[in-house]
């Protein structure tokens, strides 16, 4: 699937980027709820030979509106532009969210930006969806101020899973709490850290087994403790069955966060300097050892386990808890 085209402000649209089809949200993780809505976005632009297409903004709105319950991110926009891209969607605007934005009344948001600058003849929300100055419009509003001006309005209907509708914020509390297997189910793929690999304390290579350690900017990390882990070298197609810890190594009075990943097959050199760790399965919490000699057999039991793991799902990702 091509990436989409991606427009940071509303000053690069020009007139190519009309008429369109179009959905508005944040899209934080890109999980099967949203995947749901661009599947209908696209199927619409399709028949109309409207161009499939999404707004999303940045910074998260509640940052500018409310930092205090502004939510932490599963993603960041360009992770997003290319997962909408792999659902068909051809053109992203990222658009920056300020506080003249955040000002625009229901009526100025269609009037100026849906209708004058994107071209969009069909716009495609969800059930909740909010918008203009102190989230004045809500679909009811969309849809009447879209019919003076030839826009249609969808609402899509929430996707569900065992009976909860699928959300970032449920995805966000899975992924803490360490559930990633079912985080992953919500996702349509793992949970994933990515970064550059840093020089740990080398502990692991005197008293226990060698690791890659991840430094990363994300702003939602897995509970602490021992997942099973698949590691890919972002610069080359190598990619490892391996065991990750997340913790601050409490054998060795550690204070510090650390990710360190064990790969299970060879590593051969050059070792990878930038990784992304997808999480798979929750094996146990971070503890404590009485010495390094127990952790390290605890950690070559994990590493059996993860190897059993990876055996039984062969070449597909078993998400299941």
């Amino acid at each position: 699937m091509t990436a989409p085209r991606v427009y940071r402000s509303l000053e690069e649209i020009g007139p190519e980027f009309g008429p369109c089809a179009l959905t508005i949200g944040n899209f934080d993780g890109v999980h099967l709820g949203h995947r749901e809505i661009f599947r209908r976005v696209v199927e619409i632009g399709c028949r109309q030979g409207w161009t499939p297409s999404v707004m999303t903004f940045d910074p998260h709105p509640m940052r500018v509106v409310a930092p205090a319950r502004a939510p932490r991110l599963l993603s960041t926009p360009d992770q997003r532009s290319l997962w909408m891209g792999e659902s068909g969607i051809r053109q992203v605007l990222i658009l920056p969210f300020n506080r003249d934005l955040s000002l625009l009344t229901p009526e100025e948001f269609v009037e100026r930006v849906l209708a004058a600058r994107l071209g969009a003849k069909a716009v495609l929300v969800g059930q909740n969806f909010r918008f203009g100055n102190r989230a004045a419009g809500d679909v009811h509003r969309l849809r009447e101020l879209g019919e003076a001006r030839g826009i249609v309005t969808e609402v899509v209907a929430p996707v569900v899973y065992r009976g909860c509708v699928i959300s970032s914020s449920q995805i966000r509390q899975l992924i803490e709490s360490g559930a990633v297997a079912r985080a992953a189910r919500l996702l349509g793929r793992p949970f994933a850290l990515e970064g550059s690999v840093v020089a740990g304390h080398g502990v692991g290579h005197r008293q226990t087994v060698p690791t890659l350690n991840l430094a990363t900017q994300a702003e939602v990390l897995p509970e602490r403790g021992v997942y099973v882990t698949r590691t890919q070298d972002l610069d080359s197609p190598r990619a490892w069955p391996s065991v990750t810890n997340i913790g601050t190594r409490p054998t060795f009075d550690g204070d510090r966060l650390s990710i360190e990943s064990f790969v299970l097959e060879g590593l051969e050199p050059p070792p990878p300097a930038r990784i992304r760790v997808e999480f798979l399965w929750r094996l146990r919490e971070e503890r404590k050892f009485p010495d390094p000699a127990a952790l390290k057999d605890q950690i070559l039991r994990d590493a059996a386990r993860a190897r059993a793991y990876h055996r039984r799902c062969s070449s597909r990702i078993q998400y299941s808890n």
